[in-house]
């Protein structure tokens, strides 16, 4: 899906994640003390806004106008402050070295726009920081339920990893893993709970 599909998918006057936070996200920030912070590939802002609400410096970057747009909305209407920026992720050009956490959350690209976003990310990235990534696993495909049915938009902790050690490489940074693997979460149907198959990986940059 291009910006314009997202922009369509976004152009409802109700949310579509509704406002809370991913529900990995919370826990994997915990331990951190709050500082900078990117939301990467934000939607409509609503993990942007969660760490704004948790004290976070944050700026929430994506294709999608209408999505930025619904982001700025939520933000007010929660009483914080986020910067936010209209760009694709893949070729955004970020401050280096610029954030303490890094947020990508169900970024649903091929392998070589992947692997370029991740560039971004680690480029981004302050020596200290953290990244958390989330996104639909590969075996959700054939195990889970919901999420994208094309393959090619799926990933493996494997493959992310594969794309962070290239931006390590190429930036002369090092990159520390902490969690890496796969995750379920619960969804609610008409036919009861399901289990989806999502990755997450949180690596920390050292150098």
């Amino acid at each position: 899906m291009d910006a314009s599909d997202w922009n369509a998918r976004y152009d409802t006057s109700e949310l579509i994640w509704k406002g809370e936070p991913n529900q990995f996200l919370p826990p994997e920030v915990a331990d951190l003390a709050p500082g900078t912070a990117v939301d990467l590939a934000c939607g409509e802002g609503r993990n942007a806004v969660w760490l704004a609400k948790q004290g976070w410096d944050v700026t929430g970057v994506d294709f999608s106008d209408v999505g930025v747009g619904k982001g700025r909305k939520l933000a007010s209407e929660n009483g914080v402050e986020a910067t936010w920026v209209v760009a694709d992720v893949t070729t955004w050009d970020p401050p280096v070295d610029g954030y303490d956490l890094v947020a990508v959350f169900y970024l649903q690209l091929g392998a070589e726009e992947r692997r370029a976003s991740m560039k971004t990310a680690v480029r981004s990235l302050a020596v200290g920081g953290t990244l958390v990534l989330v996104g639909h696993d590969l075996l959700n495909l054939t195990e889970g339920y919901g999420g994208p049915q094309n393959p090619a938009f799926l990933l493996t902790a494997e493959d992310v990893i594969d794309d962070l050690t290239a931006a390590e490489v190429l930036l002369d940074v090092e990159l520390v893993t902490e969690k890496s693997g796969r995750i379920e979460r619960s969804v609610e149907t008409d036919d009861g709970d399901r289990t989806a198959i999502d990755t997450l990986v949180r690596v920390r940059r050292v150098a």
